[in-house]
């Protein structure tokens, strides 16, 4: 049985999609159209997307071409969404604390690890960002996924943003119960990454949900099953 985020972004994105757009569109107040979810759905049996499949998802058209940026393999989207203008969100999610700390990067071709490498400081030079942090170390997945929106807002001049969404109350994996657990945790990798404050941070956002307000509909269809 699954369980964590992978499980909470299910249940939001297919049976709560309103709650969703609406703390997104609060965090963010140039997006105010109508928003469609296209991952992870039901009848995609909850299909994940990453590579050139989430931009043929999202139907976007590129004039700067991803794999010129970075090599296969690279970020698994929780969950994608377009608006009815348009706007594209790229969104991850986590149902606890550890979750913030990634594996580091893994690519072990000559070839992947340069075309990383170059795609990440090209994103830290547009940033000014002039710490030692290694961005492909600990907290590589939030690193990446800041120069994937970096790819589509600078280099292919798509609306693009980015949602870090954050559950609160899941108890099943020992989720924190209040706001403040998370923004403790976030403030410590921010100021490590250099990222507190930066170029793309108005089309970014941190979003909290409490499970407890998506999980009964869930345990009711369980029951019934």
């Amino acid at each position: 049985m699954k369980k964590g985020s992978l499980n909470d972004i299910q249940i939001l994105v297919n049976k709560y999609p309103d709650l969703l757009n609406s703390k997104l569109t609060k965090k963010l107040s140039s997006v105010r159209d109508k928003i469609n979810w296209v991952s992870p759905l039901e009848k995609d049996n909850y299909r994940e997307f990453k590579d050139k499949e989430f931009i043929e998802k999202l139907e976007l058209d590129l004039s700067y071409p991803l794999n010129d940026f970075w090599p296969n393999g690279g970020a698994h989207w929780d969950a994608l969404a377009k608006s009815s203008s348009g706007q594209v969100v790229l969104l991850e999610a986590k149902a606890n604390i550890p979750e913030i700390v990634s594996s580091p990067c893994a690519a072990t071709a000559k070839e992947s690890i340069y075309k990383i490498r170059k795609a990440l400081d090209e994103t830290r030079d547009y940033l000014n960002i002039n710490n030692e942090a290694d961005w492909m170390g600990k907290f590589y997945q939030y690193t990446n996924r800041i120069a994937h929106l970096y790819f589509l807002r600078v280099k292919n001049n798509i609306p693009a943003f980015l949602i870090n969404l954050y559950f609160l109350n899941d108890h099943e994996v020992n989720g924190p119960k209040k706001e403040e657990e998370w923004k403790a945790a976030l403030e410590v990798m921010k100021i490590y990454l250099g990222l507190k404050k930066h170029k793309l941070s108005k089309y970014m956002a941190d979003v909290f949900i409490d499970v407890n307000d998506i999980k009964p509909l869930e345990q009711m269809i369980n029951s019934n099953q």
